[in-house]
């Protein structure tokens, strides 16, 4: 085997020698597609979590295990389309045209030079004034969902994910991106206040389930910025694992300076470092969350 070639009696030789194995899995390891849309909200009401470097390297993943993913860039900040390499100035059509002019979705969406199948609807700067303009708008909370759903009965393309990135906080653009959901994704960062604000971000999911989107369900958690030779980190990973349980992903994240780095050159950690530690982290999450669900489907049709 190749593993054998290293002396692993070393914490270095071991880790080398770890990560060769899981890429070895990873090449033989099954991501099914789903039947229907997956539409994630990518939501922490903490800034600093890894929220929208989760969601360009979860749909980066995606894409390279075969999907056709939509990343939609509802934060004005515009770090996930940065991340995907598309233009988002102020001249370009954007998300915003959507919310407030009625642009069809087809019409902002841009292909990324990450993978031939992960497309991007950018943010722009005009984004940050969307919140007060919203307001006056007919069915503000539902406007992202009716483009998305018209975007995705015209399309002639079957789309398996859409991973909306939304701000760090709940105001009207994060509640159209939960009304506009099926799926709540959370990211989790295991350090200290870890679960701050997590219970108003789960009030918050309850009240959307409530009165707008009943079908609404937080079906994702993955801790992110993992150590694991730090005592901390894995306290706060159990301490999530106890209160979240299944929903809680088996893989974890790691601490890595190349996933920090990866957005600065315009591209996701899994074209930037595609044998490091951090892209292999993210295709194991994402194939992951692929066999889970494609599980839960197989359940439901023995139970039937």
């Amino acid at each position: 085997m190749e593993t054998d070639r290293f002396d692993v009696s070393t914490p270095l030789a071991r880790e080398i020698a770890n990560l060769t194995s899981r890429r070895r899995a990873l090449q033989t390891m099954n991501s099914p597609l789903p039947d229907r849309t997956r539409i994630f909200t990518v939501s922490n009401q903490k800034g600093g979590v890894g929220k929208t470097t989760t969601t360009v390297n979860m749909a980066a993943a995606f894409a390279k295990a075969g999907a056709r993913v939509l990343v939609i860039d509802l934060d004005p900040q515009g770090n996930a389309s940065t991340a995907l390499g598309v233009e988002h100035t102020a001249d370009i059509p954007s998300v915003y045209d959507v919310l407030i002019d009625d642009f069809p979705l087809a019409d902002v969406v841009q292909s990324s030079p990450e993978h031939e199948s992960l497309f991007c609807a950018p943010s722009t700067i005009h984004l940050a004034g969307a919140e007060i303009e919203l307001v006056s708008q007919v069915a503000r909370e539902h406007r992202l969902r009716t483009a998305l759903d018209d975007f995705l009965s015209s399309s002639e393309e079957t789309w398996h994910y859409v991973l909306i990135d939304c701000p760090p906080s709940l105001g009207l653009l994060t509640i159209n991106a939960f009304v506009a959901a099926r799926e709540v994704f959370i990211p989790i960062q295991c350090e200290y206040y870890a679960l701050e604000g997590l219970s108003q971000l789960l009030g918050s999911i309850e009240l959307i389930q409530k009165h707008l989107n009943p079908t609404l369900a937080l079906t994702t958690i993955l801790l992110t910025m993992f150590d694991g030779r730090t005592n901390l980190a894995n306290q706060v990973a159990d301490d999530v694992r106890s209160h979240f349980t299944d929903r809680v992903l088996t893989t974890v994240i790691p601490r890595s300076v190349r996933i920090s780095e990866a957005p600065s050159f315009g591209q996701t950690v899994i074209s930037y470092d595609p044998t490091g530690v951090g892209a292999i982290s993210y295709l194991e999450a994402a194939a992951e969350i692929a066999r889970r669900a494609a599980t839960n489907e197989h359940d439901k049709e023995a139970q039937a």
